[in-house]
């Protein structure tokens, strides 16, 4: 019997000592920067959705969610590897792009553009020709700043006919709400239910797309070299922003949930969700209703740089290298594809 103990002792030490040699280190996460264009609003529901319910986590990364000051600002984070992805304006991003920019989009998220002019509902400015002796708030360097000239030259109207006001985010915002502007540029989804949040009014967006600006819109942003450095962090950060994508689609309150838990002041849970609602059916169009998001097609992104070549000063040679503005190399595989 002591025999036997001891043998059992020393076959007991000896896994001690030797177990440590077979368990191998769990792989560090890799940690990547995601920077929004703009402050939170319900649009960007699906990433802390993503966070949140560990569906980031589930593809071995670690994302940290910053917000943004404008989709050119953003962009030039991307190129200078100052943020690892960024969510910003596509047309934005193919301006930059055109100029020199190491930029491209592994995924166009928005795939019709919710850019608009806005104002309260109940001063009937309902299109383009209202806006004539108007004061317009604007932010330099968002999305809407940067097609702003082509919703002019479209809708035939010149900026020197109304008078513009200038300032960040917030000031934009108070300018409509304290009667200091009559409109704002901002997306139908966004500003629009921060200023029904603030004052109880409904708001009336004068749509770009309306008028003649096919554009595609919000998408995922990287720079150039890190995409070919980094090619597996990238298919699995765009398989854990499809999934998460597809998830907080099917549950809204729970993906609104999901930014007031990470960010509690981020807004009213109602127009959160109202915002998020609003998003989704930007995600595809007729040619992409029954793919994943993020599969937009060749036709509309030719489509969007000829627009940019024709109304806002984007050199016509981009329309020799539309290929390079955008890939679906990093996406997930369609049903089919």
């Amino acid at each position: 019997m002591l025999r036997r103990t001891v043998l059992r002792s020393i076959l007991a030490g000896a896994a001690a000592v030797a177990a440590p040699s077979f368990i191998l280190p769990a792989a560090a996460a890799d940690k990547v920067t995601l920077m929004l264009n703009w402050y939170v609003y319900g649009e960007h529901a699906p990433f802390y959705y993503g966070k949140e319910k560990g569906i980031y986590a589930a593809e071995g990364i670690d994302l940290d969610i910053q917000e943004g000051r404008g989709s050119a600002v953003t962009i030039q984070a991307v190129a200078a590897n100052t943020a690892t992805f960024g969510y910003a304006d596509v047309a934005t991003m193919i301006r930059a792009a055109a100029k020199g920019a190491p930029v491209t989009s592994p995924g166009v998220l928005l795939q019709t553009s919710p850019m608009s002019v806005m104002g309260f509902a109940d001063k009937n400015m309902r299109k383009p020709a209202d806006l004539k002796g108007k004061t317009i708030a604007t932010t330099p360097g968002d999305s809407m700043s940067q097609i702003w000239p082509l919703f002019l030259k479209s809708a035939g109207l010149k900026e020197s006919e109304m008078k513009i006001l200038s300032g960040d985010a917030q000031t934009k915002l108070n300018a409509v709400i304290s009667g200091q502007a009559d409109v704002l540029l901002g997306y139908s989804m966004d500003q629009s239910m921060k200023i029904k949040d603030a004052t109880g009014k409904d708001v009336f967006p004068i749509m770009f797309a309306d008028y003649g600006i096919h554009l595609v819109s919000s998408g995922i942003i990287a720079n150039r070299d890190f995409l070919k450095k980094n090619e597996d962090l990238t298919r699995r950060f765009m398989a854990a922003t499809t999934k998460a994508i597809l998830a907080a689609e099917k549950d809204p309150d729970g993906a609104v949930q999901a930014i007031l838990k990470a960010l509690p002041k981020a807004g009213q849970p109602a127009t959160l969700k109202e915002g998020f609602e609003l998003t989704i059916p930007l995600y595809r169009t007729a040619e992409t209703k029954n793919l994943p998001p993020f599969h937009v097609t060749d036709q509309n992104m030719i489509d969007s740089v000829n627009l940019l070549v024709e109304y806002g000063g984007l050199e016509a040679s981009a329309k020799n290298d539309v290929k390079s503005f955008y890939s679906r190399d990093y996406l997930p595989k369609a049903a089919g594809g």
